[in-house]
């Protein structure tokens, strides 16, 4: 598809006919894609608010940005032992 100088809304696409898409510059998905293919779960994270102790949070933060995808982590772990332990 050529001569488009800015992006097309949604409905300019839902127009786009199929035959008129250019497919040449994307490769084709042959068996070694699908052998390196690596499953991604929908990420199903709820925003809330908790209160923690500004040690803990302040702890978290040091290492930079992504403080709260660590303590993500740290509390799915707990979950995931205290599933084995009973």
């Amino acid at each position: 598809m050529t001569g488009y100088d800015k992006p097309l809304t949604p409905e300019r696409i839902a127009r786009v006919k199929d035959e008129d898409i250019d497919f040449c510059d994307i490769p084709e998905l042959d068996e070694s894609f699908w052998r390196e293919a690596e499953l991604v779960k929908p990420d199903l994270t709820e925003q809330i608010t908790i209160r923690v102790k500004r040690s803990v949070l302040d702890h978290f933060r040091a290492p930079g940005k992504g403080y709260q995808t660590r303590i993500n982590r740290v509390l799915e772990s707990y979950v995931r032992a205290r599933r084995r332990e009973g």
